[in-house]
């Protein structure tokens, strides 16, 4: 029998992949499978530097921009196993452990299933091949591509196996690992920043990369639009009637100069003359009604709990977990919609979801699938409840502080979708005498999805019960050129969206990466963002580069697109990468001049001050010598030294740097520190 060992992206995967087929070890389809994981990547590139001749090693180490750029012909590309903290043993680990064990399983299998996240950028598939090229297997692979990590998708996946030819023949992975260069090749463009800012005496590291640069300067070209806002007055006639509503005149689109609006009443007054009041007419009243809105993805979500004070970072990591234990759908989709299968899994769940985020069954009448939302070619779905209906919100707080309002939010984001349109009245009226003053009234009919879910990036419509009034009554208006956009989270998101830059996962993860940490480039108050210095610093730099054009980052993905398709090679791709290292070093050295004007005067460096040891000196193997009189909080006694001179061991009492006592013995030795050689005191500890 045909024995097939599935590769998992992680333990939890693993764990999932078990519960569904009933074990480790077992028979699914037409073949024995057994069930392994790796952890995330478990290879990586190696350091420029070792990618390269010897010769060449010297340049490729450097952050100088006279070694910039790199001609990408001279690396290997070559990788090697991942080393990291692990806190639960509290040691530095390789990931050659992980890498031998999954050769040794391998060994009396007959192929190998990529069973990794089918990510819309190839990363499932990238960090599954460098595993098993790790390996150096050379037997049969296939693919195992699911929506979700579901028992019904799992199986489904299994029982429909796709055999990869090769991996040079593999689009997903081939992708991925255009993407995987391209990125790291853009690693000189960080090089170069932290070098130029350092020259201009600022000491940080100034990353710079396809979404966080961009990210970065548009926040930093708000904050320059604020500041340098001046008001500009202008006033101009309106009539207001007896239920409030106000008339006035409508702007033509692309008008430059509005004739109706002037710089002072004054001159208003004398430029027109209107009557003190006007009849109300009503022109119109049509019925008019809205679709719910798009399902949410998660840097939507994220930038919704953003105002209630939850960090982008928690949210993804806590996303991460509810979706781990199937409470909610997979969470690094592209997708806008889902498919009509998953659609009607949803709809099997709704009463039960609708119960535990108190909405109320009775809207949810809409039950069968909209061409808005449900369409054939979604993969993933858009984000949204899992196969799993957590018996309460209260029960979802072991998976982190922001799960419940995760859940909610999805949920009822979910549920507008089952309820029906909003529809309303929307009523025109006008000035018998001044036609050309108009107001519209939206009549609320029946607020169907509504009343289900409030929608975060919809401009609301004017509601109101009122109706037209009789007679309206002149007043002047004053108004101003409209102010900057205070950013948010829900304001960078929605130019992210716009500029197609990034996926709901990537813009969350890439600005909870930016808004945490002591080095954080973004401060972030309850969604409103700011600048930290640092990060004014990177943005700086980033003006006018391709890095952080949006039409780059756009352009790009198109690329790896192709690659994936096999419109293009890798190394056509990377030219790219090339091409806009050789366009935006000049820029940034231009761009390095200004930071003194925005960020004042550097911090004169300050020198540490490294108190004095005392020193003992003396005669040691025939030749006068010093040496520090102290180690480990204990200073040598005159007979100590004494027998240190003369070549005798000594034991006393020492002290740890958390002031544990212990007892330590040794003798004067020659020494290396940081290559510059000394004479003292080395203790034994065998």
């Amino acid at each position: 029998m045909t024995k097939y060992l599935i590769i998992t992206e992680k333990p939890s995967a693993k764990r999932n992949f078990q519960k569904a087929l009933g074990g480790e070890q077992g028979h699914v389809a037409d073949y024995d499978y057994e069930l392994t994981n790796l952890r995330g990547h478990v290879m990586t590139l190696r350091e420029p530097e070792d990618q390269v001749s010897a010769d060449l090693k010297s340049k490729y180490k450097s952050w100088k921009l006279a070694d910039l750029p790199w001609n990408l012909d001279d690396l290997s590309w070559k990788r090697t196993y991942i080393r990291a903290w692990n806190p639960h043993s509290k040691k530095s680990e390789s990931t050659k452990s992980l890498i031998d064990d999954l050769k040794a399983q391998t060994k009396e299998v007959d192929g190998l299933v990529i069973a990794t996240d089918t990510d819309p950028s190839g990363e499932g598939d990238l960090l599954a091949w460098e595993a098993i090229e790790a390996i150096k297997w050379r037997g049969p692979v296939y693919r195992a591509n699911f929506a979700d990590e579901s028992p019904k998708s799992l199986l489904k996946a299994l029982n429909s196996l796709t055999p990869i030819e090769s991996k040079e023949k593999h689009g997903a992975y081939q992708k991925g690992l255009t993407r995987n260069k391209w990125d790291f090749a853009s690693m000189q463009l960080t090089r170069a920043a932290t070098t130029l800012t350092k020259k201009q005496g600022y000491a940080l590291v100034s990353r710079q990369g396809r979404l966080k640069s961009a990210m970065l300067l548009k926040i930093y070209q708000q904050l320059e639009a604020i500041q340098n806002y001046q008001k500009i007055p202008f006033y101009e006639h309106r009539f207001k009637d007896e239920n409030g509503n106000v008339y006035a005149r409508v702007p033509q689109a692309k008008e430059e100069t509005i004739a109706f609006r002037y710089p002072t009443p004054e001159a208003m007054e004398a430029a027109e003359t209107l009557p003190d009041s006007g009849h109300v007419q009503q022109d119109s009243i049509t019925a008019k009604s809205t679709t719910p809105p798009k399902l949410l993805d998660l840097s939507s979500l994220s930038a919704i709990l953003a105002k209630e004070g939850f960090k982008a970072k928690e949210v993804l990591a806590t996303y991460q977990k509810l979706y781990e234990a199937q409470i909610v759908s997979y969470p690094r989709t592209e997708d806008k919609t889902i498919t009509p299968e998953q659609f009607r899994d949803l709809a099997a769940n709704v009463d039960q979801i609708a119960s535990v985020v108190g909405s109320d069954v009775s809207l949810l009448t809409h039950r069968e699938p909209r061409k808005t939302h449900v369409q054939e070619q979604s993969a993933h779905g858009a984000n949204r409840p899992g196969s799993k209906v957590p018996k309460d919100l209260m029960s979802l707080s072991s998976y982190g502080p922001s799960a419940a309002r995760i859940y909610e939010t999805l949920a009822k984001n979910s549920l507008a979708m089952f309820a029906e349109n909003y529809r309303y009245q929307q009523i025109k009226g006008s000035l018998v005498e001044l036609p050309e003053f108009k107001t519209t009234i939206n009549r609320p009919v029946s607020l169907g999805w509504k009343a289900v879910y409030q929608d975060q990036d919809q401009v609301e419509e004017k509601q109101t019960a009122k109706d037209l009034g009789k007679i309206a009554n002149l007043y002047t208006h004053e108004g101003q050129n409209p102010k900057p956009t205070t950013p948010t989270w829900q304001w960078l998101k929605t130019f992210l969206e716009k500029n197609n830059i990034g996926t709901g996962a990537t813009r969350t993860s890439t600005y909870g990466e930016l808004s945490s940490g002591k080095n954080a480039y973004i401060i972030d108050k309850k969604g409103k963002i700011d600048l930290t210095n640092d990060g004014k610093a990177v943005a700086i730099l980033a003006q006018g580069t391709w890095l952080a054009n949006p039409k780059t980052t756009k352009r790009v993905f198109d690329i790896f697109d192709q690659v994936g398709q096999f419109k293009m090679t890798s190394d056509e791709a990377l030219d790219s990468i090339v091409k806009t290292v050789n366009h935006d070093i000049p820029v940034m050295s231009v761009n390095a001049q200004q930071l003194e004007k925005v960020l004042g005067q550097p911090k004169p460096k300050t020198k540490k001050s490294v108190p004095k040891k005392d020193k003992a000196t003396g005669i040691w193997q025939g030749s006068e010598i010093s040496f520090t009189n102290e180690f480990s909080g204990h200073h040598f006694t005159e007979q100590e030294i004494a027998d240190l001179l003369a070549g005798k061991s000594v034991s006393f009492s020492a002290k740890t740097r958390r002031g544990r006592q212990y007892q330590v013995s040794g003798k004067l030795a020659k020494q290396v520190y940081r290559k510059r050689q000394y004479i003292g005191f080395k203790p034994d500890f065998k």
